[in-house]
């Protein structure tokens, strides 16, 4: 769990709301059995959900509430049936063998106890991280492990190069206030962003450029001042969201 900086003014139980708003606004998410407690912005997810997928998703709703620090996700998956591992191992073949982006035939699986094993090595951290989704999920998986690898050869400066490039096409990022490093075939981010979701947003276009193997993420969330008047919180009962967001929402 890492947790980061930031000058954050709200209190827990505002944190706390908006992240169980925001859980319960996933549709997905609506009949999930989730508690929620914050203690100096960093949230501790509980409860069960029947699908590992939905673990994921209610960390993901969590992270993007404004003034949440850090979360631990310490949600249970409880299956709703049981299956073999041997079942789930030939699932989890036969799906990432019908994804087009994924190099099957280049990643093993293992199962034991419902906990799936992924090794190999891929070119591409798009290709790591779908073929973690696509298997995350199948019915009966209780957790993923991923050891994939990604190959790489090309130099430094063309991997600095391309991650500038991309931080700078983001247009929720201020790219000048984020630096990159590279050692080898790691890239270190440093700088300041001003909210989780863009600390993800620096992440995941570092991770677009191709030639590296790992992404050390140390950009710090430093939250600014809200302006008055406007409504940054959902009204009242659950589905109630400021018009922008609903309009968002109508529009999918």
């Amino acid at each position: 769990m890492a947790i980061q900086s930031a000058a954050n003014t709200r209190t827990n139980d505002e944190i706390r709301k908006d992240v169980q708003s925001a859980i319960l606004w996933e549709p997905q998410l609506a009949n999930a059995d989730i508690g929620v407690a914050v203690s100096d912005g960093v949230v501790t997810l509980t409860g069960f959900v029947p699908r590992l997928w939905m673990k994921a998703e209610a960390e993901k709703a969590a992270k993007n509430v404004y003034g949440v620090r850090a979360v631990a996700n310490d949600i249970e998956v409880r299956l709703g049936s049981e299956r073999t591992d041997s079942e789930i191992a030939r699932s989890a073949v036969d799906a990432l063998e019908r994804h087009v982006l994924i190099p099957s035939e280049k990643i093993s699986v293992t199962v034991s106890h419902g906990r799936v094993t992924l090794e190999g090595e891929v070119g591409w951290q798009f290709q790591r991280k779908l073929a973690e989704s696509t298997v995350g999920k199948l019915e009966g998986v209780r957790d993923i492990i991923n050891k994939i690898r990604i190959k790489t050869n090309a130099p430094p400066e063309k991997i600095v190069r391309k991650i500038e490039e991309a931080l700078q096409r983001s247009a929720q990022l201020d790219a000048s206030k984020i630096a990159v490093e590279v050692e080898g075939s790691s890239v270190t981010l440093r700088g300041t962003v001003r909210s989780w979701s863009e600390k993800e947003e620096a992440e995941g276009a570092a991770w677009s450029a191709p030639g590296f193997t790992e992404v050390e993420n140390l950009i710090e969330v430093v939250s600014e001042p809200r302006a008055k008047g406007k409504n940054h919180e959902y009204n009242g009962s659950r589905g109630v969201r400021p018009d922008a967001a609903q309009d968002e929402r109508l529009a999918r």
